[in-house]
This record gives structure tokens, C-alpha cells and sequence, in this order.
């Protein structure tokens, strides 16, 4: 366990469950405290009791995502709580898992839906900390994309091409701040375990588990894993990169 985290504030977007609850634990336990940030008010009380549990502070804090005002009142609130941000983890996202359409039935609503819930809010929150840390000399930021940014699937052109773009943001920015000391990674997992995996029903769940190598889905806890290696302070030479989570399914 890294233990170079003590006394930074961590944010962690779209933590009321799966990867964000995990991650956001995991930041506690490596000594942070952490801001959880959600629109799921009940799932955000437990992941922060959680944590709370751990003996850090939390700070649960619901925004809606697709409202650029309500993300920068949202960073507002955890800098008066708990101080300067130290690590941001974008890990908010998903999928019309319930309508998903091909290109040719899908439409421009869509898209911006999409595009906005997987990349753009990410991108505004970023915005909330990135001076900040580049000022202080030194910062981690995270973004949870997808193995979809690098696998074809039925349907899925909307929520690749985000998760992709998501990638091209990381990098990018890194390129940019790396210089300051602020460094900015991705995690790309794959198959998971998690409630709405859950709901895919037990068919369709060993269908894709016969894919894996490792012959299952993966956990949340193994997503933080990786988190907590970009966000520890032993991942500073390590700018601008993006680490498949998937049990060997998509080897880049």
C-alpha cells in the first residue's frame, strides 16, 4: 500500500458506487482524505462512511455532471471542507446500456449526451484544479476511460469514440503540466463486477468471462489498484499513460 498519500485531499467523481466507491476507499486507506462527488445521494453517504471508516475525513457532495455551473459550485464546497485538491480521479461515465443504437439510429441528442457524461465533464472538472496544481508544483490526475477505446463493439460508436477522446485529452494535458509536476494517466478497464454488470443477467456474464484469459470478471478493488499507482507519489515519471485493466482481453 502506498502511504505517501497522507494529508492530500482527494477528489473522486462518480463515487456513490463500483470503480469510485473503490477508488475512493482505496485514496483513504493510502492516508487522503477524500471528496466523493456523485448525483446518487444515498450511494455517496456509504461510500463516505465508508471511508470514514478507514479514520480519514469525507466529504460527500452530489452534482450533476452535465451542469457545468453545478460542477464548479460542486469543487467549490470540497475546497472550503477540506483544502487545496491534490488528486483528481475523473471516473464518471457509462453507457446507454438500456437504448444503445448504431451510428446510423443514433442521433445528434445522443451524441452530445455521450460525449458530454464521458469526456466533456471531465474535462470541466479538471478545470476546477488544474491551475491550482500547476501553481503548487505538483498534482495527480486520473481519468477512467474504457478498454472500448481500443475494442469495436455492437452498437458502442457513441461511447468509444468519448472514451477515446478521453484518452487524447490525458495525454495531451499531460504534455502540457508535466513540466509543473502535475501528472495526468488513464486507467482503461475492462469487464468488471459491479451492479450494473450485475444486472446483464448470468448468461451474458460467463459469455464474456469465457473471453478473459484470466477467466473472470475483474473487481472494483483491482480498478483502485491501478488508480493508487498513478496517484502515489512513486508515478512521477510516469506522464501521459494509460493502463489496460481488462485480465488480458484487449492487449495494447
Amino acid at each position: 500500500v502506498w502511504r505517501g498519500c497522507a494529508g492530500w485531499v482527494a477528489v473522486v467523481i462518480g463515487a456513490a458506487s463500483g470503480f469510485g466507491r473503490a477508488a475512493g476507499v482505496r485514496r483513504a486507506v493510502d492516508g487522503a482524505d477524500v471528496a466523493v462527488l456523485d448525483v446518487d445521494e444515498a450511494g455517496l453517504a456509504e461510500t463516505a462512511r465508508r471511508i470514514e471508516a478507514t479514520g480519514r475525513r469525507a466529504a460527500p457532495v452530489r452534482v450533476d455532471l452535465l451542469d457545468r455551473a453545478d460542477i464548479i459550485a460542486a469543487f467549490d464546497a470540497v475546497k472550503r471542507d477540506l483544502g487545496h485538491i491534490t488528486i483528481l480521479h475523473n471516473n464518471a461515465g457509462g453507457s446507454l446500456r438500456g437504448d444503445i443504437r448504431t451510428f446510423r439510429r443514433s442521433g445528434p441528442d445522443q451524441w452530445d449526451y455521450m460525449t458530454t457524461l464521458n469526456l466533456r465533464q471531465a474535462v470541466d472538472c479538471t478545470r476546477q484544479v488544474v491551475n491550482e496544481m500547476v501553481d503548487a508544483g505538483y498534482g495527480r490526475i486520473i481519468n477512467t476511460s474504457s478498454e472500448m477505446a481500443f475494442r469495436t463493439g455492437v452498437a458502442m460508436t457513441d461511447y468509444s469514440a468519448a472514451k477515446a477522446g478521453l484518452l487524447g485529452f490525458t495525454r495531451s494535458l499531460a504534455n502540457e503540466v508535466g513540466r509543473y509536476g502535475v501528472t495526468v494517466n488513464a486507467v482503461c478497464p475492462g469487464a468488471t463486477r459491479t451492479t450494473l454488470t450485475a444486472n446483464l443477467g448470468d448468461d451474458r456474464l460467463r459469455q464474456t468471462a469465457s473471453e478473459i484469459p484470466l477467466g473472470r470478471l475483474g473487481e472494483p478493488e483491482e480498478i483502485a489498484h491501478a488508480v493508487s499507482f498513478f496517484a502515489s507519489p512513486g508515478a512521477s515519471y510516469v506522464p501521459g499513460e494509460h493502463l489496460l485493466v481488462t485480465g488480458g482481453r484487449t492487449v495494447h
